[in-house]
């Protein structure tokens, strides 16, 4: 199960890989902080964001773990306004069988 509780039928292809992406990270925790952040978020980032949010996407799972939960100090390149909205959105980590369940 992927989680993704958005449709992307109105995406662009672009937007839509991202979201995809997202859910399909390598470790759970890193899926459900960039997915539930790409659902809320995806739709209005501008094109300057998604190149950022690309950019940050690119980087290993196991540092963006780090950097995102604070156990190691965020690059320099990465103390950006995008990282710190990714960085300070907190994931329901029950989700999607809460949002599932609701919609039951």
């Amino acid at each position: 199960m992927t989680g993704v509780s958005l449709s992307s039928a109105d995406l662009d292809p672009r937007r839509r890989r991202i979201l995809f992406r997202c859910w399909h990270r390598g470790i759970r925790e890193m899926d459900l902080v960039f997915g539930q952040f790409a659902e809320k978020e995806i739709a209005t980032l501008s094109e300057a964001e998604l190149d950022e949010f690309e950019t940050i996407m690119a980087e290993e799972d196991n540092d963006l773990v780090r950097w995102i939960m604070g156990t190691w100090p965020v690059p320099e390149r990465f103390q950006t306004p995008m990282f710190a909205r990714l960085a300070a959105y907190k994931p329901d980590f029950e989700y999607p069988a809460v949002a599932l369940a609701r919609n039951a």
